[in-house]
């Protein structure tokens, strides 16, 4: 059986109710290294609070249940003072002394989305940027314990440091990280708004990069593209004539070419651009692009 703590002046109801009401949690027995229970007092029950070290030097608290000070136990939203303790203990450990019930921290998020974009054939980097900006503390720190000020303060901390449309892009993969934790763990992160808010879009930051190159600038470059490599100038010519991502052209198929004598067409497949939770089935999708005989007969 799992060692249990006393403590006099939390253990029973009796002595509990003696506490003064008040917002500020009595500190109560420390149940393993950086894992204390405290108790809030209320007019009503009281609340068990558990408070833990996030292993950087700070400490992260989070309401586990109320007390039985009024109302009996039921063994999962009002606890007994010995109750309160195991449930604090796997909160902070996880039920086999690992990590597994612990809230998830900003890592543990970007970890998670990580595992989800490879799920996706997404491109997992995006998982990975924000970490190379985020401070060990905000690393550490639990979800469900963000701030809107904290988040925001760190947006604006990149200003001076990259371009504000680099940014919105960079909070936008961060957000994506900490929306996958929340779909996972709704009981305890409900401060969507933190992110939200403290993320937001910087005003202003995208500019149109759009660049119309000339059909003739255009033929130049197909031309030398031939010049250098056969093959190389083939892939020119169809991303030209078809408007396509080098991506797309990389994904055709041999029946995507449709050898009509007059109309020829390609059945191109789609660039699955736009961050789609269903990425792989829009790259398998398909849209017809005409072509011209001549690209139609040397593709053939």
């Amino acid at each position: 059986m799992a060692r249990r703590v006393r403590h006099s002046s939390l253990e029973t109801r009796t002595a509990r109710l003696k506490l003064g009401v008040r917002r500020k949690p009595y500190s109560g027995p420390s149940l393993a290294r950086g894992v204390t229970l405290q108790y809030r007092r209320n007019k009503t029950n009281g609340s068990w609070v558990i408070k833990a070290s996030d292993g950087h030097g700070k400490y992260w608290t989070q309401a586990i249940a109320e007390a039985d000070d009024h109302d009996e136990s039921n063994g999962k939203t009002i606890l007994t003072f010995f109750e309160a303790q195991d449930a604090a203990k796997k909160l902070a450990r996880g039920e086999d002394g690992s990590t597994g019930n612990a809230p998830i921290t900003v890592d543990g998020a970007l970890k998670a989305y990580r595992r989800d974009l490879e799920a996706r054939a997404a491109n997992p980097y995006n998982a990975d940027w924000p970490r190379l900006h985020l401070s060990s503390v905000l690393l550490a720190k639990p979800v469900a314990l963000l701030t809107a000020t904290e988040l925001k303060k760190w947006r604006d901390g990149l200003l001076g440091k990259m371009k504000p449309a680099t940014i919105n892009r960079l909070c936008g993969c961060l957000s994506a990280a900490l929306a996958l934790a929340a779909q996972h763990d709704t009981k305890r992160i409900q401060n969507r708004d933190a992110w939200d808010i403290g993320l937001a879009n910087l005003p202003d930051a995208q500019v149109a990069r759009n660049v119309t190159i000339p059909d003739n600038k255009v033929s130049e470059f197909v031309h030398v593209a031939y010049q250098l490599d056969y093959q190389f100038g083939l892939l020119a010519d169809t991303l030209a004539i078809t408007g396509a991502r080098p991506s797309q052209a990389a994904r055709l198929r041999v029946e995507d070419l449709h050898d009509h004598p007059v109309h020829p067409r390609l059945a191109m497949p789609k660039s699955a651009k736009g961050g789609s939770r269903n990425r792989s089935a829009k790259k398998a999708e398909r849209y017809s692009v005409l072509i011209t005989v001549q690209l139609a007969t040397m593709l053939k």
